[in-house]
């Protein structure tokens, strides 16, 4: 029986649309190293054009020093023009002066202009101010005068010069476009090394990922499509390995829904055919209430409801498109023939060399559905008696089981008991789940899931007792909630 339950995996693995990313994390990582090479050569070029233009000026002020060293050493400070001259174009400068003392005086000049539009003090130059002057320079658009001031040679207190700013234009151009070049091919090469790095140790591997994913998603149980780790002992290494165990774990678990969806259906057809024998049988059986036998007329009633037990269980099994249990129709029930219904069901009455012991108050009465607390009973009790299967002989004095009842408050506490082998290891861990928690050979580990699952539409539970000879198991069932009439609470008060 193939339900929407088991077909929802599958479907909406399907189903999901595919979406191609618009751009891969090799072009991000492209642009990603892109942006921080130009980010790195500004950062470079950003100081590199303030020294430059600070070690220009120092140069022209180094001219200066011997200039004015020259022209301070000729007689009576008598310099021909035409030596003057050619000492400021060496230099670079239309006049240059200096301080000593307090006189001020003015060694060489030519075509000195009407007014100086930057002045430059190289004696103490500030950084942020020095890299603010470069770029004000490189903007310019030509044609201005600087006035540089700076340290004087011997016992002078400063020198100055005048001198034009398009030079040290010219030169901060040719220097800017050498420095591009050469930041261009260290930064390209560091940048393709950085990127093929990232890429091949990275990118690659993600990409191996994605494909992996998005191939498992088109077909989750083909064993090929789940990806192989490798031998990487970081984070992509550790991300490998999880996907791997995952999709092994997923690829197990939709195998096994589509196995339990064919036995569902199988179940359904057989049980189909089943209910019609049953309910022929049960004709019959109608048959041998007229018998006078006594026997017969003891054993009718029971094979009667036996039979109708059974047509009941096939009806729920074909309508189990719910995939769930009917909710249980609670009454109060004496326990005590229900357990005796439960002995004489499993045949343990008839030569079985199995001791049934029981100890139940009298008149114990549980809160349950009768049929679903039978089953319950069964289905654990069961249990215990296929546990006894394993033993080569059998002995009544050691082969024991051993059912207990008892109140508890508002709850019923049934304790269910063997002397057995026990619960083996690798099936405590999934001893309620359908078709895991066997605990013998060939077993469906179907009889514990359903009580299990029973218990808890009662609100209770069945746990295994640890440390315990062979297995014990202990069911707890809660009464129900009885709701609170205000207006019988306040005549009671009255």
């Amino acid at each position: 029986m193939t339900t929407e339950g088991d077909q929802t995996p599958t479907s909406k693995l399907s189903a999901a649309p595919q979406r191609a990313p618009r751009i891969g994390l090799s072009a991000k990582l492209l642009a990603l190293t892109a942006v921080f090479v130009l980010l790195a050569e500004v950062l470079i070029y950003v100081p590199s054009i303030a020294n430059f233009r600070l070690n220009w000026l120092n140069d022209r002020l180094a001219a200066a020093h011997t200039a004015a060293l020259v022209l301070d050493a000729a007689p009576s400070g008598m310099v021909p023009d035409s030596l003057a001259r050619q000492i400021l174009s060496s230099v670079g400068a239309r006049a240059v002066a200096i301080k000593m003392g307090t006189q001020r005086r003015l060694l060489a000049s030519s075509d000195v202009p009407p007014k100086i539009d930057h002045d430059v003090d190289l004696r103490s130059p500030m950084w942020l101010m020095t890299i603010k002057d470069a770029f004000e320079t490189l903007f310019d658009k030509g044609g201005e005068v600087m006035r540089i001031v700076g340290p004087a040679p011997a016992s002078g207190e400063f020198i100055e010069i005048v001198i034009d700013e398009a030079p040290l234009r010219d030169a901060m151009l040719r220097f800017s476009a050498t420095i591009l070049i050469v930041s261009l091919l260290i930064s390209g090469f560091a940048g393709t090394l950085v990127y093929l790095a990232l890429h091949y140790m990275l990118v690659r591997p993600m990409r191996r990922i994605t494909e992996n994913i998005v191939a498992f998603r088109d077909d989750p149980q083909n064993p090929t499509r789940i990806i192989t780790p490798s031998s990487r002992r970081d984070e992509i290494g550790t991300t490998e390995s999880e996907l791997a165990a995952m999709q092994a774990d997923l690829a197990s678990m939709l195998n096994q829904k589509n196995r339990l969806a064919a036995l569902g259906l199988a179940v359904s057809k057989i049980n189909h055919d089943l209910r019609n024998l049953l309910a022929s049988a049960h004709l019959f059986s109608d048959q041998l209430s007229t018998s006078p036998d006594p026997k017969v007329q003891r054993f009718a009633p029971k094979l009667m409801r036996q039979l109708e037990r059974a047509v009941a269980f096939c009806q729920s099994t074909l309508s189990y498109g719910a995939a769930q249990e009917a909710p249980p129709e609670r009454k109060m029930i004496e326990f005590e023939p229900l357990l005796e219904e439960v002995h004489e069901s499993l045949g343990l009455g008839l030569n079985v060399p199995i001791r049934w012991t029981v100890a139940v108050p009298r008149g114990l009465m549980v809160d349950a559905d009768r049929d679903q607390l039978f089953r319950i009973l069964i289905n654990v009790v069961r249990n215990a008696v296929q546990a006894f299967e394993t033993s080569e002989t059998r002995d009544p004095a050691r082969d024991q089981i051993r059912i207990t009842g008892r109140r508890e408050g508002t709850v019923s506490v049934i304790e269910v008991s063997d002397t057995g082998p026990g619960v083996a290891d690798k099936a405590r861990s999934h001893l309620f789940e359908a078709f895991q928690g066997s605990t013998r050979p060939g077993g469906s580990g179907l009889g514990l899931a359903i009580a299990s699952e029973l218990l808890r539409a009662h609100g209770g539970t069945i746990k295994l007792v640890e440390g315990t000879i062979g297995a014990t198991f202990i069911i707890s069932i809660p009464d129900r909630a009885v709701p609170f009439d205000r207006k019988r609470g306040e005549r009671a008060s009255a």
